[in-house]
């Protein structure tokens, strides 16, 4: 049997194989932990009242606490695991295209390094703060907590650090509204976040009815937030495509 010359296909061109707006991809990629959050909640407080309500020292409540919405309970809980699934490979690109971004826009080359660490410590301790529920290890879960604030807060304080030297330099409408939202984001998050550890102190210490309440309440407020400073990329990347193609093709574009 004659060999036959291996051949490779014609060029087919046509310019990227997928190609997606980054204003639709930051979308996407925040709703999908938005929409988790919403039905845990109304699922839990509409079909799991009880459950999710009760207190250690057994005093009224009237809202769930987010550990109780998305950990204890289905179908809250698979929901929520499936959506930060979903949600943490897309946030890691967003942090390489953030790195990339910021060390070629005149930024500081450390600021930058470990502005990118901190955000990946962060979707990182997101995912076990996410797959360790509460019920299951309280331990582990508690400390993914801790851990997952502090670098999210040390995320958001190291972002405003290379956006106020961004700033020096001549930048978009767009990106000095995001710094603007950036900085009064961080300020609301940090604000909401001491306001809930005050009464949940004041609620383990005193076992007052409804402080639990305003405590849970807080927290949806810190997690909102958080949610909502990850969305400025939409002001940072407004004009940005996320294209799947050749190196070459790509460089032409």
């Amino acid at each position: 049997m004659p060999h036959l010359p291996l051949t490779m296909p014609p060029d087919r061109g046509g310019g990227a194989l997928f190609s997606l707006k980054f204003t639709t991809f930051a979308v996407g990629t925040v709703c999908l932990p938005l929409c988790a959050f919403i039905f845990c909640i109304i699922w839990s407080i509409i079909f799991n009242f009880e459950e999710t309500t009760a207190t250690h020292c057994g005093v009224r409540n009237y809202l769930p606490s987010i550990s109780a919405a998305i950990g204890g309970v289905t179908p809250q809980r698979y929901v929520w695991r499936f959506c930060i699934g979903l949600h943490s490979a897309p946030r890691l690109l967003v942090a390489v295209v953030y790195l990339s971004f910021y060390l070629g826009s005149s930024g500081s080359y450390w600021r930058c390094h470990i502005n990118f660490l901190l955000n990946v410590c962060e979707i990182l301790c997101l995912l076990m703060l996410t797959y360790v529920s509460s019920n299951e290890n309280q331990g582990i879960h508690q400390l993914s907590f801790v851990f997952f604030m502090f670098f999210s807060l040390g995320y958001m304080m190291m972002t405003i650090s290379i956006w106020t030297i961004l700033r020096r330099y001549s930048v978009s409408a767009e990106e000095r509204r995001s710094y603007i939202w950036k900085k009064w984001l961080f300020i609301f998050n940090l604000t909401t976040f001491i306001t809930s550890l005050y009464f949940y102190y004041r609620h383990n210490e005193y076992c007052e009815p409804g402080v639990y309440t305003v405590f849970a309440f807080f927290e949806y407020l810190v997690v909102l937030s958080n949610m909502a400073f990850h969305m400025t990329a939409w002001w940072d990347f407004g004009s940005k495509e996320l294209l799947v193609g050749s190196l070459e093709e790509v460089k032409r574009i």
